[in-house]
């Protein structure tokens, strides 16, 4: 099937509403004079030039075609590539050096994104696991709503209640992103703990979020030093797996509803 090009779309947007490129010149012309400046008006010759050829309208008389042909501005860009909701993943790739303040643009507020309304009641919270096994139902959620976020078709995983592991570094309840492409641990050099490699780990039993070390055959999961938790061995490809690396966490730093001593939860060292 081929695609159809931007100016054949174009043009058919206003075959459908039934108009002539002089109607459209025409109400070009109101919203130029409404707006007090001239770029927005479109010619029957302009018109009839970008319908027959490849080349790109202004931000000003595409905004009139916009309004005229009763399309989302948002739609009539993508029809030339330039897709708005990619602004968030630039800024992300696009760090500045200094602290500021940021803004969570919606660009097409009406667009979706696929993501958990109802979750398996049979879940253990207690124990780590992958997100996608603890969701029993998937919907269609605004992408106003939540932004960049497809869980269907990315890994994520939740850091039990009661694991401990790098507590505090990682708190329980954290959800956590995985990097599946890395599969295997990683000879990198780290400097702090907020540097060194976590990993989720598939074990026969479930799962685990741990600093990793491999010794021979055995992986070990290692422990926060201020954790109460000890090292654990498994054997490396036979009873646990590296799932991915994780890549971002998202974690409450307080919780309301919990004690002031947060020592008194926390199991003890065995």
């Amino acid at each position: 099937m081929t695609t159809r090009l931007p100016n054949e779309q174009l043009k058919e947007l206003r075959l459908r509403l039934g108009i002539t490129t002089r109607d459209v010149a025409e109400l070009s012309q109101k919203i130029a004079s409404a707006e007090h400046n001239p770029e927005y008006q479109i010619s029957n010759a302009w018109l009839t030039q970008i319908e027959n050829s490849d080349s790109v309208p202004s931000i000003f008389k595409l905004y009139s075609l916009s309004a005229i042909y009763r399309t989302k501005f948002t739609d009539l860009l993508l029809l030339y590539g330039l897709d708005l909701q990619k602004l968030g993943l630039h800024q992300l790739a696009s760090p500045l050096p200094y602290t500021h303040l940021a803004e969570l643009e919606v660009c097409d507020a009406d667009r979706t994104v696929s993501f958990p309304v109802r979750f398996d009641r049979s879940f253990d919270l207690d124990n780590t696991n992958l997100l996608s096994r603890m969701v029993e139902l998937w919907g269609e959620v605004p992408i106003a709503l939540i932004q960049h976020l497809d869980i269907r078709h990315s890994q994520y995983g939740y850091v039990g209640l009661q694991d401990f592991t790098l507590y505090p570094l990682l708190r329980p309840g954290s959800f956590v992103q995985i990097d599946s492409r890395v599969r295997k641990m990683q000879p990198l050099r780290w400097r702090t703990e907020f540097d060194r490699p976590i990993y989720f780990v598939e074990l026969r039993d479930g799962y685990a979020c741990s600093w990793c070390d491999l010794l021979d055959d055995q992986l070990l999961l290692l422990p926060h030093p201020l954790s109460p938790c000890s090292v654990r061995k498994f054997k490396y490809g036979t009873d646990a797996e590296i799932v991915g690396q994780v890549a971002a966490v998202a974690m409450r730093l307080t919780d309301l509803h919990e004690s002031t001593d947060a020592s008194a939860k926390l199991p003890r060292r065995v």
